[in-house]
């Protein structure tokens, strides 16, 4: 094919596209969930939203995030798009398009440090997810979020006729692996989501039109018919096998270093416990915990030092515990040394146990805790799905986290490990 044919074929793609509200799967609730899943921002955010498309992701934060948007993509009509209806929404002095390769982020536009979310939906493919994940963390500011979304397997045995098509698109991957990837990257996860069918349907089903509108006689066009009616097909034949996910990421805190305990932290841990809580039995329960075969998971324990030889300042356990007859983990004890309080420590200490357990396959989790303090994690009362301790405690304070989405979410009474004493 010569660099002409490829030319008008590119074109009567993006013919067929114009017009079209989104350029790939997705939908406003989703775009929004996203948006939750990385907590509070500043009150007038800077969000670099790449791959823009005609905009529909940068105009929704803008409006409902007050953000400040840098939309960027190379096709210039999408751009042209956004800026007209950003003007017709009254958002124009928020949404600033800028045509940029987002291979290739360079100059004022895309300085270190400036951004408060990075923003990717449907877009990340096109230099691929882990080039993505090395190459946009340093446009994030001091507690920013990367927010990116990317076709995975949904099942672990894809049929010959779905790898075919995604192998000569872009090769896919289960959920888990763009977890493992994002996470040795350097990133805390936040929250993921595999988005609905119904974000599918309001990308296809415009697409799906334009298709039996278009004029199979326009240059390139028929090259482009074909290809779309292809991977409309795909979906509609194959498409319990894949998805979109959405990642909610943000750079671990390199102050606090942390990792899976060992053998030779275990006075360490048992110190930093028992200087963390008034008397020494929260200590003396990681100790029974860990005698517990049954409660006990190695790899779900988690400390944080101070600097990367520094001393244990925090410390987070996850272990088994039931939902009725269903596995689910605990989130106890969470401790920081006294002078290390206050400062990151701790957080840094859940978030790493939190990303062990995803990468672990686990789906729930469960805190009793400080209702002000787990929220910040994705926690919530875990009475919104019909869990309950088998003892009195305040509702609010009794809160469980989805890890996986996909997986349902058990009801019942909790049923912790003996060494709980509950």
């Amino acid at each position: 094919m010569t660099d002409n044919d490829h030319a008008v074929r590119t074109e009567a793609f993006f013919s067929l596209h114009h017009g079209l509200p989104r350029q790939g799967p997705g939908s406003d609730a989703t775009t929004r969930r996203l948006l939750e899943f990385a907590g509070p921002l500043p009150r007038r955010p800077r969000v670099l939203d790449l791959g823009c498309g005609p905009g529909r992701a940068a105009l929704l934060l803008a409006a409902e995030a007050g953000a400040e948007v840098t939309a960027v993509d190379l096709h210039r009509p999408f751009l042209d798009e956004l800026r007209a209806a950003a003007d017709a929404r009254g958002l124009g002095d928020r949404v600033r398009t800028v045509r940029a390769d987002m291979a290739e982020l360079s100059g004022p536009d895309f300085p270190d440090g400036s951004f408060d979310l990075v923003w990717a939906e449907g877009s990340a493919y096109l230099i691929g997810f882990d080039t993505a994940l090395r190459d946009w963390k340093r446009l994030l500011a001091p507690g920013g979020s990367l927010v990116v979304t990317n076709c995975v397997w949904t099942t672990d045995a894809p049929t010959a006729g779905a790898r075919a098509f995604w192998d000569r698109q872009t090769p896919l991957r289960p959920l888990a692996a763009d977890t493992a990837a994002a996470v040795a990257a350097g990133y805390h996860v936040l929250g993921t989501l595999v988005q609905p069918d119904s974000d599918w349907d309001e990308y296809y089903g415009p697409l799906a039109a334009h298709v039996e509108a278009a004029d199979p006689s326009a240059p390139g066009m028929e090259w482009a018919l074909a290809a779309t009616r292809e991977e409309l097909a795909v979906r509609r034949d194959h498409g319990t096998e894949y998805g979109y996910a959405g990642h909610v990421l943000r750079p671990v805190d390199p102050r606090w270093p942390a990792r899976p305990e060992t053998g030779a932290d275990r006075a360490a841990v048992f110190a930093v416990n028992a200087a963390a809580f008034p008397t020494p039995d929260e200590a003396a329960l990681v100790d029974a915990l860990r005698d517990d075969p049954a409660a006990w998971l190695p790899g779900l324990g988690h400390v944080v030092t101070d600097g990367p030889d520094g001393d244990v300042a925090a410390y987070a356990l996850l272990t088994r515990c039931r939902v009725g007859d269903a596995p689910v983990l605990a989130l106890a004890p969470v401790a920081t040394a006294p002078d290390h309080q206050r400062q990151g420590a701790g957080r840094a200490a859940v978030r790493a146990a939190l990303d062990a357990a995803r990468l672990h396959g686990e789906s729930l989790v469960l805190v009793l805790g400080h209702p002000e303090y787990y929220p910040a994690f994705g926690f919530v009362p875990a009475s919104r799905y019909g869990i309950r301790p088998g003892f009195e405690v305040p509702d609010e304070a009794m809160m469980a986290l989805v890890l996986d989405g996909s997986v349902p979410v058990p009801r019942g009474t909790i049923r912790y490990p003996a060494a709980f004493g509950v």
